[in-house]
């Protein structure tokens, strides 16, 4: 089940038009986040597979799972925020159970990325979920 951040995400895009709109709406989701340390950008938390580059930092704790990113693509930050939405503070077995491309398809992303993107979204989704699924 997805986290109430993730939930205002998807009530946010039913009242978006079009996908000019939510494409918008993700960019600047992304602008809200805070930058990824410097520090925290190093070969361990760079994502491969996608067309930009990706940093996920992640962090469990007492079972809770949280991760922050940041991307060199506006649209990636913004996938990236998406993502915190969806499984920042949940625990570690819920993490491994969301069925990412599902609630991504709630929000009409699937039929709007490039393949690259889409690509990289998968890239992330597979780290974040390896990452849950070891600890």
């Amino acid at each position: 089940m997805a986290q109430p951040a993730f939930e205002e995400i998807v009530e946010d895009f039913e009242f978006l038009e079009d996908w000019e709109d939510r494409y918008r709406h993700v960019i600047d989701l992304g602008k809200a986040m805070e930058p990824l340390e410097e520090a925290l950008k190093v070969p361990a938390t760079k994502v491969d597979g996608c067309a930009s580059q990706v940093w996920l930092h992640i962090t469990i704790e007492n079972d809770t799972f949280t991760f922050e990113g940041e991307s060199d693509a506006m649209i990636v930050r913004g996938l990236i925020a998406v993502l915190k939405a969806l499984y920042n503070g949940a625990g570690v077995q819920e993490v491994a159970n969301v069925d990412a491309m599902a609630e991504m398809t709630r929000l009409g992303l699937n039929e709007h990325l490039s393949a690259q993107r889409s690509n990289g979204l998968r890239a992330m989704i597979v780290r974040i979920q390896e990452t849950a699924a070891a600890a």
